[in-house]
């Protein structure tokens, strides 16, 4: 039986209210009646009955008197044993009152829900304004990046041959590696780098840090990789690596005329030579084009509306010839081994129209593998160092005092071993008595002594614009980089003795190709032709373009000119001192130079070494070429030009000659007269 209701004080069994009807407390227009407070309940303590027998709410005393007179029932209290009467029953434990639901106006819900709902939709719609209007260009453009890449289309670079068309630099097939790094995924990318790294020549970080950009479509890992290195990369199926057509240069004959053609470095740019600084007539202008990158990394061109074509670079047509050229560098290398020099040079001219048909140097390097090479040995000695000619330069000397000193090859000189002027003493190279020489013979056995008497005919301002005329203190500007004018100061700076050694070619300098034009301008009757050495450009289509004809302008007079290869007919002669220069069949002209080479340490003389060298042309009665020969500071063996430099001459112009099938003149040397006689 379930306990009974809780109800007022007394009753057994409490009435419960009937629930309220909403309807019924409304008033008349619309208003709502408050119920009627219940009334107070009775402050009476009751005792806690049995919840089997007694109803909840029944007052103590109630309870305490219906158990005494009440009979014992099912449920009824019992005693306990022992004796012991039963305790009061437990009053029953309330229930918590119920709290009345009042059910909220719905259109207010409604309406707050709705409003709700209405800003987080006007969130979304500003963000929508912000990102199509106000933002729009910037994700725009972003979407294009990641969408669109631009292609760079190499241009053809041009080529260099010598005078004959042969290939002395060519541009050839060749394919660039690149990644795409959105492709790749992180998991892949270790094996894309070991797989790259050793088959490509490549550092493994740079490769991990290339396709490892984050929004990258396209990056180059490596260019001028030849055609069948690249099958092997896409063989391998790497994701986000792929190929595209470039072009790499070769250089067929490996080190020949490397110190004149440099070479392209890495980037496509040129690094040394004429690559260098003829690099944008060959390198042409390159193009792009605008692709679309699939989301498979696919290429997809935009059309020809998004294409600028790549322009051509022009060739380049050198006045060098192949095989000499490769004659004198093997000449010039075997003898700078042989005398342990620095480095040394050959240099062959054509007296009549300026043109170098071979500049050679020792030590080279091969083009094709430059970064294995020194940087020193990157471009041209010839043109790039300067040095002290020494005797060579006594032809000027000798020009000067015969066309402005009236002196002859006849001149007597008395030459002692050394002479003073001022505070400083000069002497010849070798030990001699007093001798009573023409000036041919101070000439042929290139007496600094006798240099320094017959420069005293003409003044210091003299001596200066012979030196000037003949191409001193200027470039040749043939087009190779780093070339120095040498040093040839005004006569306002030198001091009381400069005129001295000056006139020996001492404190005043020159690079190896002005001195050449020298002895070309004597061989060519006293007009001096401008170097030059590239015959002109070349299209892709074959045409040709001559280069500006040479500047020419008279330095001597023919007179002299031809007085003055006599006199140096006699430096080969058995009483000269290049003997060993002389050609069966072939007069031989020229003029030895054995300079000092000031000694950085003390900014003397003593311990800086030698620069032994010959200048000389052939046939000497009509001259045709002229060949140079410079070593620098040679080690073993004689350090005199005579013996050092001579022999290399002799087997050079030997060979061009043959080369460019000069015949012998057939004429017999003039009698040159070394001795005066009273």
């Amino acid at each position: 039986m379930p306990p009974p209701r809780k109800g007022e004080p007394g009753d057994a069994v409490p009435k419960r209210t009937p629930p309220r009807d909403r309807n019924k407390d409304r008033e008349p227009g619309g208003k709502t009646t408050k119920p009627a407070k219940p009334a107070a309940r009775t402050a009476t303590r009751t005792t806690r009955p049995s919840s089997k027998s007694v109803p909840k709410g029944t007052a103590k005393g109630a309870a305490k008197g219906a158990a005494k007179g009440a009979p014992k029932a099912d449920g009824a209290a019992r005693p306990r044993k022992g004796g012991r009467p039963p305790g009061p029953p437990r009053p029953p434990k309330r229930p918590r009152p119920r709290i009345p639901f009042h059910r909220r106006d719905p259109i207010k819900r409604l309406n707050a829900g709705l409003l709700v709902v209405a800003f987080v939709l006007s969130l979304f719609a500003g963000r929508l304004v912000q990102l199509q209007t106000i933002e729009s260009a910037a994700y725009t453009e972003r979407a294009k990046r990641q969408r669109l890449q631009d292609i760079e289309l190499p241009a053809v670079r041009g080529d260099i041959t010598d005078a004959q068309g042969n290939a002395l630099a060519m541009t050839v097939e060749a394919r660039a590696v690149f990644a795409d790094p959105l492709m790749i995924e992180p998991k892949d990318r270790q094996k894309v780098v070991s797989t790259l790294a050793p088959m490509l020549g490549l550092d493994p970080a740079d490769v991990m840090k290339v396709i490892s950009k984050p929004g990258s479509r396209f990056e180059y890992l490596a260019h001028g990789v030849r055609p069948d290195r690249a099958r092997l990369v896409l063989a391998e199926k790497l994701p986000g690596i792929g190929t595209k057509p470039e072009y790499r240069r070769e250089y067929p004959n490996d080190d020949l005329a490397a110190g004149v053609i440099g070479f392209v470095n890495a980037e496509g740019e040129g690094g040394a030579g004429l690559e260098y600084s003829m690099n944008k007539q060959l390198a042409g202008r390159p193009g792009w084009q605008k692709v679309e990158i699939s989301p498979e990394g696919q290429h997809i061109p935009m059309g020809e509306a998004q294409k600028r074509p790549s322009v051509p670079g022009r060739g380049l047509r050198l006045t060098l010839l192949r095989d000499l050229q490769f004659k004198a560098q093997e000449a010039i290398e075997e003898r700078v081994r042989e005398t342990g020099a620095r480095n040394g040079s050959v240099i062959v001219m054509d007296v009549r129209t300026g043109q170098l048909l071979a500049l050679a140097s020792a030590p080279g390097y091969d083009p094709n593998e430059y970064g294995r090479s020194s940087q020193k040995h990157w471009n041209s000695p010839i043109v790039r160092e300067a040095y002290e000619p020494g005797s060579t330069n006594k032809v000027i000397t000798a020009a000067a005092v015969m066309e402005k000193g009236g002196v002859t090859p006849d001149t007597p000189f008395t030459v002692p071993y050394s002479i003073t002027r001022y505070d400083r003493t000069f002497h010849d190279s070798h030990h001699h008595p007093t001798q009573r020489l023409t000036f041919a013979g101070v000439l042929a056995t290139s007496s600094n002594v006798g240099t320094i008497l017959a420069s005293e005919r003409i003044s210091q301002q003299t001596l200066y614009q012979f030196l000037r005329a003949f191409g001193f203190g200027e470039k040749t500007d043939i087009g190779l980089p780093g070339e120095t004018p040498g040093q040839l100061s005004p006569p306002s700076k030198w001091s009381g003795t400069d005129r001295y050694p000056i006139s020996f070619g001492q404190t005043v300098s020159v690079n190896a190709l002005q001195m050449a034009s020298v002895y070309a301008t004597i061989a060519n009757g006293g007009v001096r032709v401008a170097p030059n050495l590239i015959l002109g450009s070349t299209g892709g289509d074959g045409s040709f373009t001559p280069a500006a004809a040479p500047e020419r302008r008279q330095v001597i007079s023919a007179d002299t000119a031809r007085k003055l290869r006599d006199m140096l007919e006699g430096v080969t002669s058995k009483e000269g001192t290049a003997p060993k220069a002389r050609i069966k069949g072939y007069r031989v002209a020229g003029k030895t130079g054995t300079a000092e080479i000031v000694n950085p340490a003390c900014g003397c003389y003593r311990g800086g070494g030698y620069t032994a060298s010959f200048a000389g042309f052939a046939p000497a009665d009509d001259p045709q070429l002229v060949v140079q020969v410079v070593l620098q500071d040679p080690r073993r063996g004689s350090h005199y030009g005579g013996d050092a430099a001579a022999p290399v001459f002799r087997d050079v112009m030997s060979f061009a000659l043959q080369t460019r099938k000069i015949p012998p003149t057939g004429s017999k040397p003039p009698t040159v007269k070394i001795y005066a006689r009273d």
